[in-house]
């Protein structure tokens, strides 16, 4: 099910997350989008963006094992590949991506507050933040946008989808 939300600390309590419990969330919210997205392809076939941006969530995580190996903490382990389900449509996997950048976004604004004054992390913060913000949302929002009237539809990954007027 994409778009249900990773538990987040309520606002006015990210003071008191210890750092690697920020981590904590933070992967387990880049687990969560990488076994959805891995969903919607084994349902789906290879579509885009869903083939693009799950290579990204395998970095994102890889990053934050770094982090982890860092810091000498231990890596959680990842309970999402058997929790989550696909959309019946892609477009309807394209909508719930959207809502769940929008909200990954939004976590990251929530995690930078818990971890101020530690460089090393908010820099890794920052940098998931702007992928999900700068390319994974838009190219969610292009693919939801290609199912309304006028668009053009989904396409596999390496095949353009038709122009509009032929």
């Amino acid at each position: 099910m994409i778009g249900a939300a990773t538990p987040i600390p309520c606002a006015g309590d990210e003071r008191a997350m210890s750092v690697e419990a920020a981590l904590g969330v933070a992967i387990d919210d880049e687990y969560k989008a990488r076994a959805t997205y891995r969903e919607v392809l084994a349902v789906h076939g290879n579509v885009r963006p869903f083939s693009n941006v799950v290579e990204a969530e395998e970095r994102h995580i890889d990053i934050l094992e770094a982090v982890f190996a860092q810091r000498g903490l231990p890596v959680p382990p990842d309970p999402w590949p058997a929790r989550v389900q696909a959309p019946s449509t892609v477009v309807e996997a394209c909508e719930a991506a959207v809502v769940a950048e929008r909200e990954n976004v939004r976590l990251y604004d929530r995690l930078l507050s818990a971890v101020r004054g530690e460089n090393d992390v908010e820099t890794v913060f920052r940098r998931l933040q702007s992928a999900s913000r700068d390319r994974h949302l838009p190219a969610f929002e292009r693919c939801a946008g290609r199912a309304r009237p006028g668009g053009a539809g989904v396409a596999p990954r390496g095949v353009a989808p038709p122009r509009n007027g032929g």
